[in-house]
């Protein structure tokens, strides 16, 4: 991510992260992690999709369940180290495709059914985020959902908390606010294009 004002925030920060660990947030074994994506795939509006983006794919943890959902899931992480691993996880699911990239340099070329920003967001300041968020809603298909989650605790690592992350999002999104809820330790809203 660019542009940030922590150089914790950098692309080189997270490529040294998942360097020192392979998995530095414990995606894969978490209790925590996997009540989370439950939580998220049980929050989705429908049961299945055409074409779905998950940006800061980390490990490929989620990317794996959204697997199953979708007809072609782009998953992408600003960390090589990270992309690896992801396509690894995910090489059962030729529907999957993974590769390394900046989501505020831009998303890959829509239309997508499904947007899932997942622990992302706080890591953009205010104005990326804008950015970064009115560049995927251009990007969703007549009909298609956005489904952020962020978990509600505090980083010296996060620009923005999670709860000012779903607050921007609301308000620059022109799409319909369809769902949402807080959880223990974090949040998911949902919104849809009509």
């Amino acid at each position: 991510m660019t542009a940030l004002p922590s150089a914790a925030c950098s692309a080189d920060a997270f490529e040294a992260r998942y360097r020192q660990s392979p998995d530095p947030w414990d995606f894969a074994h978490s209790g925590y992690e996997r009540q989370r994506y439950q939580t998220i795939i049980t929050s989705l509006a429908r049961g299945s999709y055409g074409r779905a983006f998950e940006p800061a794919c980390s490990v490929g943890e989620l990317t794996a369940q959204l697997a199953p959902l979708c007809e072609q899931v782009i998953a992408t992480d600003i960390a090589p180290s990270a992309v690896a691993r992801a396509r690894q996880r995910c090489l059962a699911f030729p529907n999957v495709q993974v590769s390394q990239a900046d989501l505020a340099g831009g998303s890959p070329p829509g239309p997508f059914d499904l947007i899932v920003l997942s622990e992302v967001g706080y890591y953009f300041d205010r104005a990326t985020l804008t950015r970064v968020a009115r560049d995927l809603e251009g990007k969703l298909a007549q009909g298609g959902e956005m489904l952020a989650v962020h978990w509600l605790g505090h980083s010296d690592d996060h620009v923005l908390h999670g709860d000012t992350v779903h607050h921007l999002l609301g308000q620059c999104l022109s799409l319909e606010w369809i769902a949402g809820a807080r959880h223990a330790g974090f949040r998911v809203d949902s919104w849809v294009r009509r």
